[in-house]
C-alpha cells in the first residue's frame, strides 16, 4: 500500500510542468547580446558628438572617436549659422512643436471624450473614419493639403504646421486617448451627473485630470515628430528666417562638396538636447500611458 502511494506521488511529481529555470551560461549570453545592440544603437550618437570637436577634414580620414586635434570653435561657428543665427531656427522649432502640442492636447482629448463617452448620431461611423486615416499614408494628403493652404495664403507661415493640430488630425493620439477613457470606470461620470455636471463640466473636472499618463505620452511624442520633421517644413517654409533645426542643419551642406562637416555635427547635438532632456525627463510617464491605454478595447 505504502509502496502504491509513493508511486503516485512520483507520477504526480513527474506530469506537473516544470519552470524553466535560467541557466548562469544562458543569462550571461544574453546580456552580453544586450549589451552589444546598446552598443551598436548608441555608437552614431556617440561619433556625432565626438566628431562635433573635430576639424571638418580630420572627421572622415580619421575614423576614431578620440579627436587629436580639439576644435571647440565647431559650437561657435555653427551658433553663428551661414547666414542666420542657428538660434533662430530652434526658437521656430519650439515655437511649432509647443503649438502643436497645445493643438492636439486640447482637439484630441475632446474627441477621444466624445468618441469613449458620449452617444450621439454616426459615432461609429466617424470613430471607424478616423481608425482608417490612421492605415492612409501621409504622403497622400500633402499635395490636397498644399493646395488647400496655398489658396489660404498660409504658405512660407508657420499656420500649415501647428493650426491643423487644433481639429484632432492625430488619429493615434486620439485612439490612445480613447482606450484610456474607457478604462476609466463609468461610476465616475454617473456621480457627476448626479452632482448636476455637464458633459463639458465631466470632461473638464474628471475625465481631464486623470488622463496625464496619456497626455503626456501625447506631448513627448507630438515634441519629437513635429521638432524632427523636415518634409513638410521643407514644403511650406522659403523664408531662411522662418527655417526651423531640420532646414537650419541642411545650409551646413554645400552642393559644390565644401559642407560644413564640423559646425554641422556640432548644431545637430546641440539639436538633441530638448527632445532629449523631455524623454529623460517623463519617460515613465511614457511607458504608463502606453500601458494604462490597453487595458480596454
Amino acid at each position: 500500500m505504502a509502496t502504491e502511494r509513493l508511486t503516485a506521488i512520483r507520477d504526480d511529481v513527474e506530469s506537473r510542468p516544470t519552470t524553466r529555470r535560467w541557466v548562469p551560461g544562458r543569462r550571461l549570453l544574453a546580456h552580453f547580446a544586450l549589451i552589444v545592440v546598446t552598443l551598436v544603437m548608441l555608437y552614431p550618437l556617440v561619433w556625432m558628438v565626438a566628431s562635433s570637436f573635430k576639424p571638418t577634414d580630420e572627421i572622415f580620414s580619421q575614423p576614431g572617436l578620440v579627436p587629436r586635434h580639439f576644435e571647440p570653435s565647431n559650437y561657435a561657428e555653427g551658433w553663428k549659422g551661414v547666414s542666420t543665427a542657428f538660434s533662430i531656427f530652434i526658437e521656430n522649432s519650439l515655437f511649432i512643436s509647443v503649438a502643436a502640442i497645445i493643438g492636439n492636447v486640447i482637439s484630441c482629448s475632446l474627441a477621444a471624450y466624445a468618441f469613449a463617452r458620449l452617444n450621439f448620431i454616426g459615432r461609429r461611423i466617424a470613430y471607424a473614419t478616423m481608425l482608417v486615416t490612421l492605415m492612409l499614408p501621409t504622403h497622400v494628403t500633402l499635395v490636397p493639403q498644399y493646395i488647400l493652404f496655398n489658396k489660404l495664403g498660409w504658405v512660407n507661415t508657420f499656420y500649415p504646421l501647428f493650426v491643423p493640430h487644433f481639429f484632432a488630425v492625430d488619429a493615434f493620439f486620439v485612439l490612445l486617448m480613447v482606450q484610456f477613457i474607457r478604462s476609466l470606470p463609468r461610476e465616475l461620470d454617473e456621480a457627476a451627473r448626479l452632482d448636476g455636471c455637464s458633459p463639458w463640466q465631466t470632461y473638464r473636472y474628471i475625465v481631464f485630470p486623470l488622463l496625464r499618463p496619456a497626455l503626456v505620452t501625447t506631448i513627448i511624442f507630438t515634441f519629437i515628430w513635429t521638432y524632427n520633421d523636415f518634409f513638410k517644413q521643407l514644403i511650406y517654409l522659403n523664408d531662411v528666417q522662418l527655417f526651423t533645426v531640420p532646414l537650419g542643419l541642411r545650409q551646413f551642406l554645400d552642393s559644390t562638396g565644401d559642407s560644413s562637416w564640423g559646425p554641422m555635427l556640432a548644431m545637430s547635438t546641440l539639436a538633441l538636447v530638448p527632445p532629449l532632456v523631455l524623454f529623460v525627463t517623463f519617460q515613465r510617464k511614457i511607458v504608463d500611458g502606453v500601458a494604462t491605454s490597453g487595458l480596454k478595447g
